[in-house]
Parts: structure tokens; C-alpha cells; sequence
């Protein structure tokens, strides 16, 4: 029986310890939640499995590094976790401290992986179970699983395959620990680089229909709810594109980015940078994506861009610009007298 010390938060980690719970030979010694927020979930997973449940405010202190010692896992899991796990806490289980991570490392190291795979247009996603460093998502590789992307997948279908894809990687890994059958792969091995994406913030929503029709179409699918939607401006409003579709053998020409230059039964026709674009389904903003809906709109609309957004933008780089400035006139040597 080899013992786990389960590290977790959400639906990426309640179906993976509902694997590792069902499994033979595998036995949860502990479970560890997020302190701002304990997943109910968990918990009460722990409660029926008889373990103990925490929620720490430091994972890292070392009174609780006492603390989960005294279980002696054999080896400790982190699925979804938002703590940075330092040296002691790594070494403390010996078949070590291992991670499962929803991009295809070494790529998509990081944060919002899934919806960055989407905006890149990927035709495949992966899942990479690693032992954890210090530094971030740059541990021996110990399984990888990829999943297809389909043109028709958004976020939320996306969602669902890397939780199911995760949870099954991480099974297999732990077999193979179990078993001592695990031959590890170095990520500079795959690629000497790779690359971090970084974590997406207020701001990034906002179509710019300029952009290529591409570009868009992945934009709405990327952060399509339980995203909070690709976002822009009708009649001085905000309003969100929840589904658009691609229109085969668009032909590329001028005309103004944004307007609305056809309908149908299913929606409307946008011009954008390039080509056009079919939106089928918008939704209003109140904090949250209601009143989702088959757009209506006469020929000649148009869709504008969130003039505050860039406006904020444009200060927040004039500011930075003016403190740069200061920075080299400070550092400028007095002149002589």
C-alpha cells in the first residue's frame, strides 16, 4: 500500500482523488485545501474517507511541515493547489512531491493555460504530471497525455476533457511510483526553452475587431463562460460574444472593422481585420454573462471598442513612461560649476 499526502482545490482535484480513492494500492493519508477559501467538496471527501483535513494558512511553516510529517506519506500530490511549495516541504515524502499540470510542459508553463492553448489556435492540448521544484512547472516529466481540440471546442469543453485527462494521468503515475516503473524525462529535453504564459487579467477580453477573423473567433471560444467572455461596445453599452462561428471561403477585403455586414437565421455577419466573422450567440454584462441570446441587428451596426480600457491603458503607460524619465535624470551625474 503505498500512503498520499493530497494537495488540492476544485473539480481538477476532486475527480483525481475519487480516482486515487477507488484505486488498489493507493491510500490517502491527508487532505490539504486552499486557506482562503476550503473546498466544501474536499472536505467532505476527507470526512468520508477518515483522513484529516486542512486548510493552512502557510503550507510551508514549519509546524505544519510537523504536522503532515507525522501521516509519513509515501509521496504527496499537488492537483490545482495555489500554494509555492518550498525545499522542505518537496523532500519530505520519499517517492517525493509531484504535480499535475494542465499544459504540455515545457510549453504552457504557468497560468490559464487552457485558454492561452485556445488563443493559439493549438489543434491539441496536453497534461504533464511532474515532480515539483522550487521554481515553477520546470520538473522531470513523469507521464504526459495530450487531448485533440476541435474547431468546434470552447473553454468549457476544453475544461471538461484536461479535468478528465488530469485525473487519469495522475492515476497512472502514481501506479507506476507504486510499482518503482517510473522513467522520468527532463523538459530541456523536449526543449531547451519552452515558455511561461502568463496569467490572463482584466483588460484581456476586449475584442479588438481589427484583429484577424482568426484571432477573434479564438478570442471568443478561448474565455467563453465559465470565462467571463469576449467583450464589446454596442450603442455605449457593454455586451458579450459568446459563440461565433467561421464562415468557409470568406474572402479577405477592406471595409470598416466592427460593423455588422450581414444576417441570417442564425445570427449576424461581422467585418473584421481580414475576412468576417458569423456571431451567433451574445449575452449582456452585469458583473457576470446573463440573457445569453441570438443577435438582431440591422446591416451597418457597429461594434466599438471600450474607449475607457484604452484610455487607462494609454495614462497607465504615460505614468510609467514619466517615472522612467525621472529614473535616468536622477542617475544623470551634476554638472560642472
Amino acid at each position: 500500500m503505498m500512503t498520499i499526502g493530497y494537495f488540492g482545490d476544485g473539480r481538477w482535484a476532486q475527480r483525481a482523488l475519487d480516482n486515487i480513492h477507488e484505486a488498489h494500492g493507493l491510500e490517502v493519508a491527508f487532505v490539504v485545501a486552499r486557506h482562503d477559501a476550503p473546498d466544501q467538496v474536499l472536505r467532505d471527501r476527507a470526512q468520508a474517507m477518515d483522513v484529516p483535513f486542512y486548510a493552512p494558512e502557510n503550507v510551508n511553516a514549519p509546524s505544519f511541515l510537523e504536522k503532515i510529517d507525522s501521516h509519513a506519506p509515501d509521496v504527496n500530490v499537488s492537483m490545482s493547489y495555489n500554494q509555492i511549495f518550498r525545499a522542505d516541504a518537496i523532500e519530505l515524502a520519499p517517492k517525493g512531491f509531484i504535480n499535475c499540470h494542465a499544459g504540455a510542459l515545457p510549453f504552457y508553463r504557468g497560468r490559464n493555460v487552457l485558454n492561452w492553448a485556445l488563443l493559439n489556435g493549438e489543434d491539441r492540448f496536453g497534461v504533464t504530471v511532474h515532480y515539483v521544484e522550487e521554481s515553477i512547472d520546470t520538473g522531470d516529466i513523469i507521464t504526459q497525455r495530450f487531448g485533440v481540440v476541435t474547431p468546434e471546442d470552447d473553454y468549457q469543453s476544453i475544461l471538461d476533457k484536461a479535468v478528465a485527462l488530469c485525473a487519469e494521468a495522475l492515476l497512472d503515475a502514481l501506479r507506476d511510483l507504486r510499482q518503482a516503473n517510473v522513467t522520468t524525462t527532463s523538459q530541456e529535453s523536449i526543449h531547451p526553452v519552452g515558455f511561461y504564459s502568463s496569467r490572463r487579467r482584466e483588460g484581456d477580453e476586449w475584442i479588438d475587431w481589427s484583429w484577424s477573423t482568426e484571432r477573434i473567433y479564438n478570442l471568443v471560444r478561448a474565455i467563453a463562460p465559465p470565462g467571463p467572455g469576449a467583450r464589446t461596445v454596442l450603442n455605449g453599452g457593454s455586451i458579450v460574444v459568446t459563440k461565433a462561428e467561421l464562415i468557409p471561403q470568406a474572402p479577405e477585403y477592406i471595409d470598416r472593422p466592427g460593423t455588422v455586414v450581414g444576417t441570417d437565421s442564425e445570427g449576424i455577419i461581422m467585418k473584421t481585420g481580414d475576412t468576417t466573422l458569423k456571431v451567433t450567440e451574445i449575452a449582456d454584462w452585469d458583473g457576470e454573462v446573463v440573457n445569453p441570446r441570438t443577435p438582431r441587428l440591422r446591416i451597418g451596426t457597429v461594434f466599438g471598442q471600450n474607449v475607457q480600457h484604452e484610455l487607462n491603458r494609454l495614462s497607465n503607460l504615460v505614468g510609467h513612461l514619466e517615472k522612467r524619465i525621472d529614473e535616468l535624470e536622477n542617475r544623470r551625474p551634476p554638472e560642472d560649476v
